[in-house]
């Protein structure tokens, strides 16, 4: 669940990697153009001098993920093993769930690597550090030292069974092309002749957070799924609250994820250099 993980396999359902472009600091190549009577040189400063500023929001955003992570990590299980168990057991029983549950550890980690073709996936399982559902093997898996994140996962895979969650998760393969479509975009559409910004050129932060927004609405669902399975199975609200407290420090991930992408998504437009 921490996001260390395989964002790049799209067939994995996970707390996953912040995606940050990597366009992200490479502006030393982009050529910018005069507009609106001030000097190329002058402009070009002020481009650079706002992508400096883009990318250093971006590793505060990265270390921002990183503290979320590490208290995720660090923050204590809301029930013990069995109880996981059960509540885990009841997701899988009551919505039909085809999906066998692994809790990783470092003995048992190259069994499953073995029967579902799995390789360094399973490291950071194996060392708390992250839990995923794979559909296309039906297997959801979190460590053995921190065995409620599977209920979250068990949630990706109730979501899976949906048309429309499943959609959702779908969309997040695509989400990290959002820069090159918006730069595609905002080429085609071009400048008005008096130098006005088109709508991309004008929105692409905010279009490049909402192509990650479906993620994050997905990773919600997920949550909430194992969240009202161990309050149906164990109707604790005392331990409720250590639970929904790990699971929205994962989804924080997710936030800053899709602000990552946004200002991803901003850096490619000012760094192309295309404006008339």
């Amino acid at each position: 669940m921490n996001p260390i993980s395989y964002y790049n396999q799209p067939q994995y359902r996970y707390y996953s990697q912040p995606y940050y472009s990597d366009n992200a600091g490479n502006y030393n190549g982009y050529p910018y153009y005069e507009r609106n009577n001030e000097s190329g040189a002058g402009q070009a400063a002020k481009t650079l001098g706002l992508a400096a500023l883009l990318q250093a929001f971006s590793s505060l955003l990265q270390k921002g993920s990183n503290y979320l992570s590490n208290k995720l990590i660090a923050g204590k299980e809301f029930t013990n093993a069995s109880n996981v168990s059960k509540v885990a057991d009841s997701m899988i029983r009551n919505n039909k769930l085809n999906v066998e549950v692994g809790y990783i550890d470092s003995f048992n980690k190259q069994n499953y690597a073995s029967r579902f073709g799995l390789g360094r996936e399973l490291d950071a399982v194996a060392k708390g550090q992250n839990a995923f559902y794979a559909d296309n093997l039906k297997l959801a898996v979190a460590p053995k030292s921190k065995p409620s994140l599977i209920l979250h996962e068990l949630g990706h895979a109730v979501n899976a069974k949906k048309g429309f969650t499943k959609l959702l998760q779908k969309s997040r393969r695509y989400a990290g092309y959002a820069p090159m479509a918006l730069l595609v975009a905002n080429g085609i559409l071009g400048n008005s002749q008096d130098g006005k910004k088109n709508f991309v050129e004008r929105n692409a932060g905010i279009l490049g957070f909402c192509a990650f927004l479906p993620t994050i609405v997905e990773e919600a669902i997920a949550s909430s799924r194992g969240i009202k399975a161990a309050k149906k199975v164990l109707n604790n609200p005392a331990t409720l609250k250590i639970l929904k407290k790990n699971y929205a420090l994962a989804l924080g991930t997710y936030i800053l994820a899709g602000i990552g992408l946004g200002v991803a998504s901003k850096q490619s437009i000012i760094l192309d250099g295309k404006q008339q």
